[in-house]
């Protein structure tokens, strides 16, 4: 199966309730051969809008650590979320909410499936819930991020979430989360040779 493939399959999905509430399938975008894999938890209402992953105030502060901290193009590395669907309080549309666990089941078959297909050196997990998922544990963002993991032989680096860093001092200054983030992706940087 190729990624086009599982894209159309995931297009048509209703194995949860979120298919019934949702605008779109923000199913995930960037290079097949990313070595680079970005997964968040679940789309916003920018992303169900679109179709596209990390498009609101959080995506355009990941671009930027993309772009401006790793050096690279957004499109050559791949962006996904665990979910594919945008959950939010009562389905009406008005505030996001973290996935429960029944959408997370759901639809997890979905990236487990990308990250074979594409099969990337590295996986920055952002925040609490893609964290959890990936590496199966209940411990929180803040003791795992800063040291690699392991996912099916792939590296993880567990970093916070943009939109963690925009509630917590957000591109003012330079905050402690947000001087976190940079040390982490310094680890990627070395981890995947990009040091000029």
């Amino acid at each position: 199966m190729s990624l086009a493939d599982l894209k159309q399959e995931a297009l048509a999905c209703t194995l949860c309730r979120l298919a019934a509430t949702r605008t779109q399938v923000v199913f995930g975008e960037g290079s097949e051969k990313a070595r680079l894999m970005f997964i968040g938890e679940g789309p916003g209402k920018d992303e169900d809008a679109s179709g596209r992953p990390f498009v609101g105030r959080a995506g355009q502060l990941l671009t930027r650590i993309i772009e401006n901290g790793l050096k690279l193009k957004r499109e050559d590395v791949y962006i996904a979320n665990v979910v594919k669907c945008r959950p939010t309080v009562d389905g009406l549309g008005k505030k996001d909410r973290p996935p429960e666990a029944t959408e997370v089941t759901a639809c997890s078959g979905y990236l487990r499936r990308q990250i074979e297909l594409i099969r990337p050196e590295v996986i920055v997990t952002l925040g609490n819930p893609s964290t959890r998922f990936l590496l199966n544990t209940t411990e929180g963002i803040t003791k795992l991020r800063g040291k690699w993991h392991e996912y099916n032989g792939i590296a993880v680096m567990p970093t916070y979430h943009p939109s963690f860093l925009l509630r917590n001092g957000g591109d003012a200054g330079n905050t402690p989360y947000k001087r976190d983030v940079w040390n982490d992706m310094k680890q990627v940087i070395e981890k995947l040779g990009l040091t000029d």
